[in-house]
């Protein structure tokens, strides 16, 4: 049943819906899902998770579980056998996990529910207005036409929209690739490398292991380019992978076969007055890299303590439109990149080919190359611009790191699991005036060689750095950040302990 008091309400219960509203409904924010699907789905096309997607389900208390349901992988094989290595990435998950997205679902969704989130199925969105105060939604039920009315609207309602549609937004851009070949099959004969992936000449093909005996494989075959509507044939999706890669592993028993599609779009903006895009709704590019799922994941952990703030009356003024200023970008990046990936990979002229392998080895090779790649294609290379004269590291990723004694369960992931601000104070150091920030602010004393004094978001990226000597001025620079990220003080300043998540500091 769709209730009528709502402060938000997500259209779409893919990933980023559903992940999002885990946050705003932890946040104590009246948070409705609208899907106009009346049953899950298990067929999907998303499959990978990426390090730094899983360093956001750590702060969620997510990522274990999830892992256990996948396989990981080291290092991506790219065409003519370049591989792009992981293990060295700085995080707890230097990966990319394997796994259906509809384990990644059960997961959010199950956490959304359990922290009140109304997830309603056999909703469809037909229209919206919006004013100055709120938005009404027009909703098609399996009980008829109700309207909705919600503080703020978010579309995570994929490529087609609705929300996108009734704001008026083009969604400029083009297909990419036609005709991909999709299927989830079982291998008599697995392959000794965990990701498989070659082009050669008029045919590309890639294989990835679920971890549960089935496999997720593309194919393209340049010689055949077939509406979406065509049904894939065994026969050929065997052809075309014995053609790419020397040998079909013995492919049968599919489960599903698609065909379909890659376009590159995005939205020109993702937020009009009190309704904002995420995920598939702002930005769709090619699968290349496994970036589709990971980028609207991380669209949703950017918005949902924004959103919450907003909603709880305590954003700073200009806070929601930073999600349109600090996402655009990212999504505009890995639309390039995954672009540059297909192009790449479809490459037809055998010359062209091998300038493209040799290029690519030699530049790996490069030790900042190396990183930058790396760090690009799992998402913890991403950073947010920061204001002119900040602090080198803010709007970068924090670190996990150690925290002293029991803080918080002893990692910086563990301590932002509350949804609340954390700040890092070097031994020493007197933050007592964040005690006015009451439970917004958690304090956390590093464990090893401390950090300068650093405000980390909800989120996970740094919002603030000072490495101020002198205390009078170090307490007023901390005052005035906490004013502007976590709003108004909510207590007074008297006392000069502070409380952190489970002691003091």
């Amino acid at each position: 049943m769709i209730s009528q008091q709502n402060d938000v309400v997500i259209v779409g219960a893919g990933p980023t819906g559903l992940l999002l509203a885990g946050d705003l409904a932890a946040a104590g924010v009246r948070t409705t899902v609208l899907e106009r699907r009346l049953e899950e789905s298990n067929l999907t096309r998303a499959f990978a998770v990426h390090a730094r997607t899983l360093e956001q389900l750590d702060a969620r208390g997510l990522a274990d579980e999830l892992i256990s349901t996948g396989a990981q992988v080291p290092s991506l094989r790219l065409f003519g056998g370049v591989r792009v290595d992981l293990s060295s990435l700085p995080s707890r998950h230097p990966f990319v996990l394997i796994t259906p997205q509809y384990q990644v679902e059960r997961l959010l969704q199950r956490r959304a529910v359990a922290a009140g989130a109304n997830l309603v199925r056999g909703a469809e969105v037909t229209g919206l207005r919006q004013d100055a105060d709120g938005v009404d939604v027009d909703v098609t039920t399996q009980d008829g036409p109700v309207t909705v009315r919600t503080s703020y609207v978010v579309g995570t309602d994929g490529h087609r929209s609705r929300v996108r549609t009734a704001l008026g937004l083009p969604f400029p851009g083009k297909a990419v690739v036609t005709s991909l070949m999709l299927a989830d099959v079982r291998l008599a004969e697995p392959p000794r490398d965990v990701l498989m992936v070659n082009a050669v000449g008029d045919a590309f093909a890639f294989i990835a292991p679920f971890g549960d005996d089935w496999y997720r494989v593309f194919a393209w075959n340049r010689r055949n380019q077939q509406p979406d509507s065509v049904p894939v044939d065994l026969t050929e999706l065997r052809e075309v992978t014995r053609e790419a890669l020397g040998t079909d592993f013995g492919m049968h028993d599919p489960r599903w076969m698609s065909r379909f599609h890659s376009d590159e779009r995005q939205a020109p903006q993702y937020r009009v007055g009190r309704v904002f895009l995420a995920g598939d709704a702002a930005h769709v590019h090619s699968p290349a890299g496994g970036q589709g799922m990971n980028t609207g994941l991380q669209d949703a952990a950017n918005l949902g303590w924004k959103l919450a703030a907003a909603v709880q009356g305590r954003a700073a003024d200009g806070l929601l439109d930073t999600y349109h200023a600090e996402r655009h970008p990212v999504g505009r990046m890995v639309l390039r990149g995954s672009g540059a990936i297909i192009r790449l990979a479809l490459i037809r002229s055998r010359p062209a080919q091998v300038a493209r392998t040799m290029i690519l080895r030699i530049a790996l090779r490069l030790g900042p190359v190396r990183r930058r790649m790396a760090g690009m294609i799992s998402g913890v290379g991403i950073r947010y611009a920061a204001p002119r004269g900040a602090h080198p590291q803010v709007g970068t990723r924090a670190e996990d790191l150690p925290l002293a004694g029991d803080q918080a369960g002893g990692r910086l992931a563990e301590a932002l699991r509350g949804g609340a601000f954390v700040l890092l104070v070097p031994a020493g150091i007197d933050a007592s005036n964040a005690r006015a920030w009451g439970d917004r602010v958690r304090l956390a004393t590093p464990a090893e060689a401390s950090p300068p004094l650093t405000l980390v978001r909800p989120d996970g990226y740094i919002a603030w750095v000072s490495e101020e000597t002198d205390p009078g001025q170090r307490d007023e620079q901390l005052r005035v950040a906490l004013g502007e990220w976590c709003g108004a003080p909510v207590v007074s300043q008297e006392s000069d302990a502070v409380r952190s998540g489970t002691g003091q500091v």
